[in-house]
């Protein structure tokens, strides 16, 4: 199994295909919108700006397995990643990132990239950084700000 014969479902409902994304460098992240790190939206909105065109994308999976910190159904999650911080980067479906029903997204990559507890995601905003070969790169702690990623993205871009 690789990152690109994964696929997921969109915000809207439409499935997506990670294939979709071969040859870009993807940020995949979890996020919620009543959490503290919340406001890293506007951060990676940023990134995405910067970087989306030289085939950079990122991917926002919303989760609500932190103190239920994604309660909200399409419309709520919507409200606060267009609305409050501007997000035109791709949002799917809410889902699990650890336990039984891990996302299939999230299960590759935690066992690419386990991090300090053991393959499991600590919190919301949890990133993982994927190259252009689609092989995971780097995961990045929840409290990690969108913006120290820079050199990194900026490093994978210029990898073929």
């Amino acid at each position: 199994m690789d990152f690109y014969s994964l696929n997921a479902d969109r915000l809207q409902g439409q499935t997506t295909a990670m294939e979709t994304f071969r040859g870009q460098v993807v940020l995949v992240v979890n996020t919620a919108s009543k959490c503290g790190f919340t406001p890293q939206y506007a951060g990676l909105q940023e990134l995405y700006q910067t970087f989306k065109d030289q085939g950079f994308t990122i991917l926002g999976f919303p989760c609500n397995q932190f103190l239920g910190q994604e309660p909200g159904g399409v419309k709520e999650i919507e409200e606060t990643c267009l609305v409050n911080y501007g997000v035109s980067f791709p949002m799917f479906a809410k889902i699990e990132v650890n336990g039984p029903n891990t996302h299939p997204v999230f299960k590759y990559l935690k066992d690419q990239l386990p991090g300090l507890l053991g393959g499991r995601i600590k919190w919301n905003f949890t990133k993982f950084l994927i190259g252009r070969d689609g092989k995971p790169l780097k995961r990045y702690a929840p409290r990690t700000k969108p913006e120290a990623l820079v050199d990194d993205i900026q490093a994978a871009l210029k990898k073929a």
